[in-house]
């Protein structure tokens, strides 16, 4: 993985955690894995440029917490050269006008209404969770199983199982099922670093959901934060919008967290 000089603006914490989760990611993932399916990833000070070009989610394809025009070049330049669809994420409230004429002048469009960005602070004391589903803690020998799932919910090919099943029992990550009868039937995974953690993998079986399973592995991941030193939890979840309402975001905002900024995605046109 190159590793060009850091940028010299400050980059959020809250997204610093969220690229440092898929940098990780990379590093620890099967180098089967990275050399057949074409696993790239760069770090750009505390920023990265991430591509899988046969996920189909925008998470494993984007350029992300970048805050300097020359960190932003060397990001497009390297993405230009990977397949598949490929993204700039940014916060377009905030960054500044040569940062949009930058934007305009590759072709990048945004799509969609963009990432909401969550966060709260650690709970006081710890959060329960009533309900008939319960959540515990991955075993090591179940990281097929929650790869499995993780990648279904998502809609990964079967082939990138082992992407996420790398995560279970790594150090730095935390990775949950919720159970219904005993049956795991949802999974939810944290990454935590320097008193901030990202949430991620919220992923539920179709003919489960509606039962409560994301908002218990919330708490589960928001008490296992704690138990740990986590001062600081940032979550992402589409921006939900009054044709386009969104659960994740809602069961967020019923656990304490609160919105703070909407990052758009902006996406690399055709055949650059």
């Amino acid at each position: 993985m190159d590793r060009p000089s850091a940028s010299r603006q400050v980059v959020p914490e809250e997204d610093i955690i969220e690229a440092r989760a898929f940098i990780d990611l990379f590093m620890i993932a099967p180098q089967t894995l990275v050399d057949q399916a074409e696993f790239r990833c760069m770090q750009l000070g505390t920023g990265c440029a991430i591509s899988l070009p046969n996920a189909p989610a925008i998470g494993l394809n984007r350029i992300l917490g970048l805050a300097t025009l020359e960190d932003l070049d060397t990001a497009y330049e390297w993405m230009s050269r990977k397949a598949g669809r490929r993204y700039l994420q940014m916060n377009a409230a905030t960054a500044p006008q040569q940062t949009h004429d930058w934007i305009r002048k590759r072709g990048l469009v945004p799509q969609g209404n963009g990432w909401a960005k969550l966060r709260r602070t650690v709970p006081s004391t710890p959060l329960i969770h009533s309900g008939e589903v319960a959540t515990r803690q991955v075993k090591v020998t179940e990281a097929e199983i929650f790869g499995s799932m993780m990648g279904a919910g998502f809609g990964f090919p079967a082939s990138l199982t082992p992407l996420w099943s790398a995560i279970a029992g790594k150090e730095g990550w935390a990775c949950f099922f919720a159970e219904l009868n005993g049956k795991p039937i949802a999974t939810g995974a944290m990454y935590a670093s320097g008193g901030y953690a990202w949430l991620g993998g919220g992923a539920t079986v179709p003919e489960f959901r509606n039962r409560g399973a994301q908002k218990a592995l919330i708490t589960a991941r928001l008490n296992q934060g704690a138990s740990q030193g986590v001062q600081t939890f940032v979550v992402e979840t589409a921006q939900p919008s009054a044709d386009e309402p969104n659960i994740s975001h809602a069961n967020l905002i019923g656990a304490g967290f609160e919105q703070i900024y909407t990052r758009m995605n902006y996406r690399f046109p055709d055949g650059s």
